[in-house]
C-alpha cells in the first residue's frame, strides 16, 4: 500500500464519538504513491458531513437539526495545479444499498484488491496493493455511501426509510456534493459523476437534479453497467424486452464455458455477441411479438436458433416458451456439469445443493468479491486513513428489498429522461459508459438499447461514448479489461469539451 503519514489531529476525537451520527468528524493523513517512475504525494480525508433540516422558506439550514450523516473517503492531489482547478469526480456503487467500496478499491482509488488474470481475490484473508490505475493523477476524488450503507447512518429517533427511496436519495447525495463544493472551495473545478449499476440510476437522476436544485452543471457522467431503463431488466409477465437484449450475453457467457457448437466456440466472443445481436433485434424480437400467433413450425424454428446462440436445449427452450429468463439460465446451462454462472460476471461458476430447481443459491460472481473488499476496505480505515470506529462498515446492505420508487408507481422505473433533459440544458456534458460482455445483472445490449432511446438530438449523439469489455458487472477486476478501462476514464476526464 501505498506510503501514509498521520496528521496530529488525526485522533482528536474519541472512538465513541466516530459512531455518533451527529457528530461531524473528520481525519485527515498525508500519502505519497509511486507509479512507475513518478511519485505523486495527496491528502487522504474522511469523515462525516452532517445533512440537516432545511428551512422550507429560505433554504437555510443552520441551527436546525440534524437528519444524517454522510460518511465519505477523498482523495486530494499535491500539485502545482491550483488545486480548485484540477477536476474532481464524485463515486458511488448502487444496489441501491451498496457502499462507495467496489469503484473505489477496484477501479479508482490509490489502493485495490488485487486479482489474478481471471479477476479472483484469492483466499483469505486477501491483501491490498498500490493502484497503478488511479484515476487520482488526472482528477482528485471524492467516494461517497449513501445513507444506511458504509458508516453513513441516520440520527436517533430519524426514519432511515426516509432516505431509501429514488427522489430522497438524489436529494440527500446531491446536497452532499453542494455542501463539499462549498466547504473545500470547488466550485471552479470540472466536476464528474462516476456511478456504478445503481450508481448509474443515481447518477442519471442527479444529473438533472444538480441543475434543478444547485445550479451545478456537470462536465461529465461514467456510467459503469448501466441500469438507466429498468424495463429492459424486468423479466415480468408481458415484457418482451429483456429476453432479446440478454440473449446476447447468454451467447458471450455460453462461448466463454464452451458451451456452444464448435463453429462458434471457433470465433472471437465479439463476433459471437455480434451474431447473437442481429438474431435477437431481427427474427427473435419478431417471434416474440407474434406470441401465441406464431405456428408450431416457425417455434421450432426459433427454438434452434435460439439454442445455437444460448447454449440451452431446444426442448428447454421450447419448455418455457422461448423465454428463458435470467436465474433459468443460470441455472440451466452447465446445469449437466453440475454448476451454476454467475449473475454478476457470468465467467464465475457455483455449485448448489443439488442440481434440480430454476434458481442457483448463491451468485458466484459476488462470492469471489465481497469478502475481499470488506477486508480491503477495513484495513484501509484502520491502517492507513487512521479512521477508528466501533461501528461497522457495511458494504452491502439489503436496502433493494424494501427500497421506496416513490413517482414509478405502476411503470418501469426511467431516468432516461432525466440524462436527457440534463444533456440538452447542458450540450457540453459527456457521457462514458462501461459494458462487459459477461455482465447478467446489466447486460450490455440493455444498455446500448437505453442509450439508443434517450430521445436525444442528433448534435448531441457524439457526446456519447461505449467501450465494452471481456469481463462482468464489475469489468476492472479482469486485469486487461482494468488497464484498458483506467487509460479510457483519464483521458475522458482530462478532455477538454
Amino acid at each position: 500500500m501505498a506510503e501514509a503519514e498521520s496528521k496530529p489531529d488525526a485522533d482528536k476525537n474519541s472512538r465513541s464519538e466516530s459512531t455518533d451520527p451527529t457528530v461531524e468528524r473528520l481525519v485527515s493523513t498525508d500519502h505519497k504513491i509511486q507509479i512507475g517512475k513518478k511519485t505523486f504525494e495527496y491528502t487522504a480525508t474522511c469523515g462525516t458531513l452532517l445533512l440537516r433540516e432545511v428551512d422550507a422558506k429560505d433554504g437555510e439550514h443552520k441551527g436546525k437539526k440534524t437528519r444524517a450523516s454522510v460518511f465519505f473517503i477523498a482523495y486530494t492531489l499535491k500539485s502545482k495545479q491550483k488545486t480548485e482547478r484540477r477536476p474532481l469526480t464524485f463515486s458511488f456503487n448502487g444496489g441501491p444499498g451498496s457502499s462507495s467500496v467496489w469503484l473505489h478499491l477496484g477501479l479508482l482509488g490509490p489502493q485495490r484488491v488485487p486479482t489474478d488474470e481471471m479477476g479472483q481475490c484469492g483466499q483469505p484473508p486477501y491483501d491490498l496493493c498500490t493502484n497503478e490505475f488511479t484515476l487520482l493523477t488526472e482528477s482528485d476524488l471524492v467516494f461517497i455511501d449513501p445513507v444506511g450503507t458504509g458508516h453513513s447512518r441516520v440520527a436517533e429517533g430519524e426514519k432511515v426509510a426516509e432516505y431509501h427511496e429514488y427522489q430522497r436519495d438524489l436529494d440527500a447525495v446531491g446536497e452532499f456534493i453542494r455542501l463539499y463544493l462549498s466547504r473545500n472551495g470547488r466550485w471552479s473545478s470540472p466536476k464528474y459523476l462516476i456511478g456504478e449499476s445503481y450508481g448509474t440510476t443515481r447518477a442519471a437522476g442527479l444529473s438533472r437534479h444538480l441543475q434543478e436544485k444547485h445550479n451545478i452543471h456537470l462536465n461529465g457522467l461514467m456510467l459503469v453497467s448501466m441500469a438507466v431503463d429498468f424495463q429492459t431488466l424486468s423479466f415480468d409477465h408481458g415484457n418482451e424486452l429483456p429476453y432479446p437484449l440478454y440473449l446476447p450475453t447468454y451467447a458471450a457467457t455460453a462461448w466463454y464455458h464452451k458451451a456452444l457448437k464448435p463453429a462458434l466456440q471457433k470465433k472471437p466472443v465479439a463476433e459471437v455477441v455480434a451474431e447473437a445481436e442481429a438474431f435477437a433485434n431481427g427474427d427473435y424480437w419478431v417471434a416474440l411479438m407474434q406470441g401465441s400467433r406464431l405456428s408450431a413450425e416457425q417455434r421450432q424454428e426459433i427454438a434452434e436458433k435460439l439454442s445455437l446462440y444460448s447454449g440451452l436445449s431446444t426442448a428447454y427452450l421450447l419448455r418455457c416458451d422461448l423465454r428463458p429468463t435470467e436465474f433459468r439460465f443460470f441455472k440451466e446451462l452447465l446445469r449437466e456439469r453440475g454448476q451454476t454462472v454467475g449473475r454478476l460476471d457470468s465467467r464465475f461458476l457455483g455449485l448448489d445443493r443439488d442440481d434440480a430447481g430454476e434458481h442457483p443459491e448463491e451468485d458466484a460472481g459476488m462470492n469471489n468479491l465481497v469478502g475481499a473488499y470488506a477486508v480491503g476496505i477495513n484495513r484501509l480505515l484502520h491502517e492507513t486513513l487512521k479512521f477508528d470506529s466501533d461501528a461497522p462498515y457495511l458494504v452491502m446492505a439489503p436496502l433493494w428489498n424494501t427500497w421506496s420508487w416513490k413517482g414509478f408507481e405502476n411503470k418501469y422505473v426511467n431516468v432516461g429522461d432525466s440524462l436527457r433533459r440534463a444533456m440538452h440544458a447542458n450540450p457540453s456534458m459527456r457521457i462514458y459508459v462501461a459494458s462487459g460482455y459477461f455482465d447478467l445483472a446489466t447486460p450490455h445490449a440493455a444498455g446500448d438499447y437505453t442509450l439508443s432511446h434517450l430521445g436525444l438530438r442528433d448534435s448531441l449523439q457524439s457526446k456519447i461514448s461505449v467501450s465494452y469489455f471481456e469481463a462482468g458487472h464489475m469489468m476492472y477486476i479482469h486485469p486487461p479489461s482494468l488497464a484498458r478501462m483506467a487509460a479510457e476514464l483519464r483521458a475522458f476526464v482530462g478532455q477538454v469539451a
